[in-house]
């Protein structure tokens, strides 16, 4: 057995001995670990986003102690176990690579994706989109939705009509403005424009998601550094004007 095989089956045991033994591991269900799970996603997310390779390990593992606890789980309740899970996944992979395991030939890795939207098509599923889970975040959920109808051949053929779209859908948002629309209605454009804009980001190769997290830190960054410089000063924020706040937001800015 390979070290990672021993190393996997060691989990293996601990899980059954916790499940066995402590009355927290003992406790949990499907239900129970969801949540959980979801925060373990976030903080990964966080590790990788700050490039912190030592934290995104720790994460790997606390993700896959998730996953042998749901299998763990499964196989108590007599419906599938660690083997079922990995099988699946193995068969599935092999089945939506027809290019590494049969004979089927592409020239890119967008070949691959939309081989791959098409298989799962022939495995039963309806339509493309009900790979998008509805809990999803509005902006992961935009990008996902559009990468998987890009798969089916529904997409823009060149990067300058899309950013066109993005004009025209600020320009019906501008009307809808001035002519004292509805709130639904102008919430509709304004949400035209988010789609819009998600819609260029992928076609210039940016991750709408992490573009904008990058820009919240950057915010975060540099408005505690204006707090700090006015703390310094002995000033509150509440007394000083916009052009003060400026000084010292600049100056973070240069810092940069």
């Amino acid at each position: 057995m390979t070290e990672s095989g021993k190393a996997f089956d060691r989990l293996l045991d601990i899980m059954n001995t916790l499940r066995a033994n402590c009355p927290w591991d003992k406790k949990q269900t499907l239900e129970s670990l969801r949540y959980l799970t979801i925060e373990e996603m976030y903080e990964l997310s966080e590790a990788i986003m700050d490039n912190d390779l030592d934290e995104i390990r720790k994460e790997l593992g606390d993700l896959m102690l998730h996953i042998v606890f749901y299998a763990k789980i499964g196989q108590e309740q007599g419906v599938f176990d660690i083997k079922d899970v990995l099988d699946g996944i193995s068969e599935k992979l092999i089945n939506r690579h027809p290019h590494i395991y049969g004979d089927v030939k592409v020239n890119n890795a967008q070949d691959v994706k939309n081989n791959w939207e098409k298989i799962k098509l022939t495995e039963g599923r309806k339509s493309v989109l009900e790979g998008v889970p509805n809990g999803l975040p509005a902006m992961v959920k935009a990008y996902r939705i559009q990468e998987k109808v890009r798969g089916v051949g529904f997409d823009w053929e060149k990067t300058h009509q899309v950013w066109d779209k993005v004009m025209e859908e600020i320009t019906e948002f501008k009307d809808e403005i001035d002519s004292n629309a509805s709130k639904s209605k102008i919430e509709g454009e304004f949400g035209d424009i988010l789609f819009a804009l998600i819609n260029y980001a992928r076609f210039i190769d940016i991750n709408p998601e992490d573009a904008l997290e990058k820009t919240n830190r950057k915010f975060i960054k540099r408005f505690k550094y204006l707090e700090e410089k006015a703390l310094e000063k002995g000033k509150s924020l509440h007394d000083m004007t916009l052009t003060e706040m400026d000084v010292y937001w600049n100056e973070a800015k240069k810092e940069e």
